[in-house]
């Protein structure tokens, strides 16, 4: 298709129409008219995000990566503007570096990975529990000490958090938010459909039984009691099941996933 002249802003449709392109036959051009066209906005979320620190540099570099991953990724089909997918995608990737690279203190790696795994465990033991889970309990779901549990938690409060109550320009129009306006208004469709690509490339790893358990606790938003009852297994046989799955499909999504992606 013929590009647009790199000297005007592009249109709704014109930057859907170079999308496609670059979805279909990876072209070059298609790629850096819209890498030209977002530029300034890749370079305002990150600016907010450094507050004036000397790793501002990386920061606009990482938000690059998030969006070339949200080019590849968007459908157009969906009608929403490109931007209201791209903005979540460029701070997520943000998000992580700083979660990676920005402690007040030195921390080590092993800390920083079990974070996020320590809630994660929080969350899903509160579902299965209906109450908060104990440190023991915490420690033994994810076959690690009650000590380590305890360092990364009192470790956790020296990471730095950064504000985010600044605005933004969330479009080529012009118009205006925050970053904390755009990280809690992130369209639940766009991430429902990012997730279902994602399963189904990787669901070959399960077995039979552990797709069944996947489709009743995800998709038919069953109970672990609902989920053995209705496989006429134990509740406690479908958490593990459950818990293995939901393992083997992190594993091959991060196997799989394109190395501008899995950061």
């Amino acid at each position: 298709m013929a590009q647009p002249s790199r000297t005007m802003k592009l249109t709704k449709d014109e930057v859907n129409e170079l999308i496609i392109d670059f979805q279909q036959t990876e072209s070059k051009s298609a790629q850096l008219a819209l890498v030209e066209h977002y530029t300034g906005l890749v370079d305002t979320l990150a600016k907010k995000y450094s507050k004036g620190k000397s790793f501002h540099e990386d920061l606009r570099q990482v938000g690059m990566i998030g969006l070339l991953g949200a080019i590849r990724r968007y459908d157009p089909t969906i009608g929403k503007p490109f931007e209201a997918f791209a903005i979540p995608t460029i701070i997520g990737e943000i998000k992580r570096f700083l979660r990676d690279k920005t402690w007040s203190v030195h921390v080590p790696r092993r800390i920083k990975e079990l974070g996020p795994k320590i809630k994660a465990a929080v969350d899903t033991l509160t579902n299965e529990n209906q109450r908060s889970p104990k440190v023991q309990e915490i420690a033994e779901y994810l076959d690690v000490t009650e000590e380590e549990v305890l360092e990364t938690m009192e470790m956790g409060k020296s990471y730095q958090a950064l504000s985010v109550d600044h605005s933004i320009e969330a479009d080529s129009e012009g118009s205006t938010v925050t970053i904390l306006d755009v990280v809690g208004s992130q369209d639940k469709g766009y991430e429902e459909v990012n997730q279902k690509l994602l399963l189904q490339s990787v669901l070959h790893v399960l077995t039979e039984r552990e797709r069944e358990i996947i489709d009743c606790t995800f998709v038919m938003n069953k109970s672990q009691k609902e989920t053995g009852e209705q496989l006429g297994i134990s509740q406690m046989h479908v958490s593990r099941l459950q818990r293995r799955a939901i393992q083997k499909l992190k594993d091959a999504l991060s196997k799989d996933m394109p190395p501008e992606l899995n950061r």
